[in-house]
């Protein structure tokens, strides 16, 4: 009989927390910030929920050293964090801007100091407004632009920064911000959305390089955001094929490239009648599939989908048809009785166990992580002012099961970082959503851990879960 606890992870798991820099940081005009594609997005009317701004968020700028206090209680290994390009190279281009420098060198010797390693992401969607006036990420030279202000970062803070993740979730940045335009800059149209979406990539390789040529000793990788797939009927092939085109649109356009140096020839057929990817030059895929030495995956929900009905109801934003080109027909549907957070995504832990060892069995061996997962919830605080959200630490106890599951099936998984370390501006949603460990309240800046985090706590501690 074995004596390893199955409810404990291996020796050495990472244990972390992630934020974004738009989401929390504020200062949005201090200390020579320019404005990104988020500043003028969210100032735009009508483009956020109550035209709610990152401009203050959670004043993380000025209050890190309590943050890091918190990261500490929790018993955090890690910090996944980003950089404001525009706070560090304002308008993209150029010499590097002291004074934001200074702040991210501060947070880095702070998480050293007690003990916590910090992991930065050099791109989390804020691209200054200056490069998104020359063209945005459908222009070529953005690429460029991104391994230059990535080398400036890494020269800057590589003699104590280890761990890289090159770009956020870049199926966002291309199709919600240039498909559907539900996300900043606002755009919508599909031919540009997937030169984005190729530029993002390029751009992701080219850092890769230049960061690897001064430091061989960096852990890079980039984080995409991966989905279970379901057909909703397995022996209807109408579904099958839905199938199909969405796990090609959401998880291996991505994965392949960066993992096998080449576009899947099925998704690049469904695209004809949009692109003909003559964005793609010689030598760029090769350049997109540099050698990483760990994968990031943000996993959240599972897409169940269905062949055409032209009389289907119109889907949720994050589901949008034009967020899916060449797709637009695809039905995505809701489970009855499947439970659902505040974002109205379904609850479905399995697909995390399904997604990790998708990723070990079908493509090179690299290290993973789950560098994203969490809930949003209504957080209704009791009369003390604490906040027992159930919902929320049940959310992240099934899904640990699921990596621990992953783990026993083979999959290399290294570390997990919860989504999100506090309450947060979220994108559109502005403040109406919550997915923190930690509670903020936004007119006084007051944090309190929630139920979830002491829980989150409990678990780092015992590097397993509880019966």
């Amino acid at each position: 009989m074995s004596n390893i606890d199955p409810l404990t992870f291996p020796p050495g798991f990472l244990w972390g927390a992630a934020t974004a820099s738009y989401q929390i940081e504020g200062a949005a005009a201090e200390d020579g910030r320019t404005p990104s594609i988020w500043d003028t997005f969210s100032h735009t009317p009508g483009r956020t929920k109550g035209g709610d701004t990152g401009d203050e968020a959670c004043d993380h700028y000025h209050r890190y050293r309590e943050d890091v206090a918190l990261m500490t209680d929790l018993g955090l290994g890690s910090y996944r964090f980003s950089i404001a390009w525009p706070r560090v190279q304002p308008g993209g281009r150029g010499s590097m801007n002291d004074k934001g420098l200074d702040f991210y060198q501060r947070l880095v010797d702070e998480l050293l100091e007690q003990g916590i390693t910090p992991w930065v992401t050099l791109y989390h969607w804020d691209l200054p407004q200056e490069l998104e006036d020359a063209g945005g990420w459908p222009a070529r030279d953005t690429a460029h632009r991104f391994a230059e202000y990535a080398a400036l970062v890494h020269g800057a803070l590589g003699d104590r920064v280890r761990h890289w993740t090159t770009l956020n979730e870049p199926w966002c940045s291309a199709l919600l911000g240039y498909a559907s335009g539900v996300h900043a800059p606002g755009r919508r149209h599909a031919p540009d959305a997937l030169a984005a979406m190729h530029h993002l990539l390029l751009g992701h390789g080219e850092a890769v390089r230049a960061i690897r040529a001064n430091d061989p000793q960096a852990q890079l990788g980039i984080t995409l955001n991966l989905y279970a797939i379901s057909p909703a009927d397995p022996a209807r092939d109408g579904d099958l094929e839905a199938a199909r085109r969405i796990d090609g649109l959401a998880n291996r356009i991505f994965l392949d490239p960066v993992l096998r140096g080449a576009y899947p020839q099925d998704v690049r057929a469904d695209l004809a009648g949009i692109s003909d990817f003559g964005f793609v030059h010689d030598g760029d895929l090769e350049t997109i599939a540099a050698p990483l030495d760990l994968l990031g995956i943000n996993y959240y929900s599972r897409h169940v989908v269905a062949a055409p009905d032209p009389g289907a109801p119109v889907e949720p934003y994050w589901r949008a048809p034009t967020s899916w080109p060449g797709s637009e027909d695809v039905r995505f549907l809701k489970r009855a009785g499947v439970p659902v957070t505040d974002m109205d995504w379904e609850v479905d832990a399995p697909g995390l166990t399904e997604t990790l060892v998708r990723v070990a069995r079908d493509y090179p061996a690299i290290p993973l992580y789950v560098t994203e997962n969490g809930a949003a919830y209504v957080d209704v605080p009791g009369p003390d002012g604490q906040i027992d959200d159930v919902e929320r630490a049940a959310y992240f106890d099934a899904h640990l099961r699921a990596a621990l599951a992953a783990l026993e099936q083979g999959a290399p998984l290294k570390g997990y970082f919860a989504w999100s370390l506090l309450d947060n501006f979220e994108w559109a949603w502005g403040y109406t959503k919550r997915f923190g460990l930690v509670a903020v309240d936004y007119t006084t800046q007051q944090r309190t851990m929630k139920t979830s985090g002491h829980r989150y706590r409990e678990v780092i501690k015992r590097n397993g879960l509880a019966q």
